[in-house]
């Protein structure tokens, strides 16, 4: 079979798992909202024009649609990933609008608290189609992928291919709005289109296999996408079934990943490790009740090495613990003053 004639046959395949995620409040929640960002704003007005909120925006319930996304099902019982971002607010109710047009409420299971991954269920009387998951650890660049998703939230169906252009690639970024910016690590990047609303629909190889949850576009650049590794995913997903929950490590301290320039700005006796220190003044570098406070370490260690490998700009705390689960115990080796230590701690849950 020809390049052609297969991604025809994997967008046919894969469209009908793919939906559209529609966000709707209440007319009264919105107008509070409109009345908050316009007194952050300083501007103040005395009233809201309701007229002013498109009336095929509101429907026969009072409620308003304020936002969409997409996601893709992954189980025939109504399992569905998306991005975290698309389900940021939590006061919000959420429609997923499947392929052939039938509406079902949705039900949030979990939000992953590291990674921007959210997992919805709906229901539905028939076995729904499902996409298969594949293998984000064995991608390679310049492997084509195509993605799809519900483009500006008007679009439906739409599908865009590309290549990958590159491999764990990290970014500051606000997957929940609400949140300080958080850095997120391990992306895959491609030149396929991936525009808002785009957001949570799946990243799959040319055989249809999701390879990728569709995340984020860098503004000021041409043609750079980012996903969130399906690996990623995969593991929420088993978490759920172990669990009914998603379970992530704690470690429990503030840090900067330490290099040549910095460890030469703060005049440290070594180029790579993490230094532990506050973010912010008002902060603790170590969280109270922690597994790093348990286990000793203090503010401005270097924590050298994790389980006996260098901790690096390359290989970073996150991606560490992105390999670990609760309650893993890890052997630190620290530098505190001149003297090197040994630490030895148990990964707590992030909540």
């Amino acid at each position: 079979m020809n390049t052609e004639k297969r991604v025809i046959k994997t967008i046919k395949n894969v469209m009908p798992a793919v939906v559209t995620i529609v966000i709707k409040k209440s007319l009264e929640e919105v107008k509070k909202d409109l009345k908050a960002e316009q007194a952050s704003t300083k501007n103040m007005l005395d009233k809201i024009d309701v007229f002013s909120i498109p009336k095929d925006k509101i429907d026969s319930h009072g409620m308003v649609q304020i936002d969409g996304g997409s996601g893709f099902i992954v189980n025939a019982k109504g399992i569905i990933l998306t991005n975290k971002h698309v389900i940021s607010d939590l006061t919000a109710e959420y429609t997923v609008i499947t392929n052939n047009n039938e509406e079902y409420k949705a039900t949030l299971l979990a939000r992953d608290p590291v990674d921007d991954v959210a997992i919805l269920k709906i229901e539905s009387p028939k076995k729904l189609p499902a996409l298969e998951l594949g293998n984000s650890q064995g991608v390679q660049i310049g492997q084509t992928v195509l993605a799809f998703g519900n483009a500006l939230g008007i679009f439906q169906n739409t599908v865009s291919m590309g290549i990958i252009s590159g491999l764990s690639r990290s970014i500051l970024a606000h997957p929940d709005p609400k949140a300080p910016a958080q850095e997120m690590r391990g992306l895959i990047q491609t030149d396929a289109a991936i525009n808002p609303g785009n957001s949570g629909g799946p990243l799959t190889d040319v055989y249809g296999r999701a390879i990728g949850i569709n995340a984020a576009i860098v503004s000021d650049a041409e043609n750079i996408s980012l996903a969130i590794p399906i690996n990623a995913a995969i593991r929420d997903l088993e978490d759920i079934k172990k669990y009914g929950k998603i379970r992530r490590p704690l470690l429990g301290l503030h840090y900067l990943i330490l290099g040549q320039d910095l460890s030469e700005k703060l005049h440290l006796p070594v180029s790579y490790g993490a230094i532990v220190m506050r973010e912010h003044p008002m902060e603790k570098a170590i969280i109270p009740e922690s597994p790093a406070e348990d286990a000793g370490v203090k503010e401005n260690d270097i924590i050298l090495e994790w389980n006996g490998e260098k901790i690096t700009t390359e290989k970073t705390i996150l991606d560490f613990l992105e390999t670990q689960n609760v309650g893993d115990v890890i052997e630190l080796k620290v530098l505190r003053g001149e003297k090197e230590i040994s630490l030895t701690l148990t990964l707590g849950e992030r909540k």
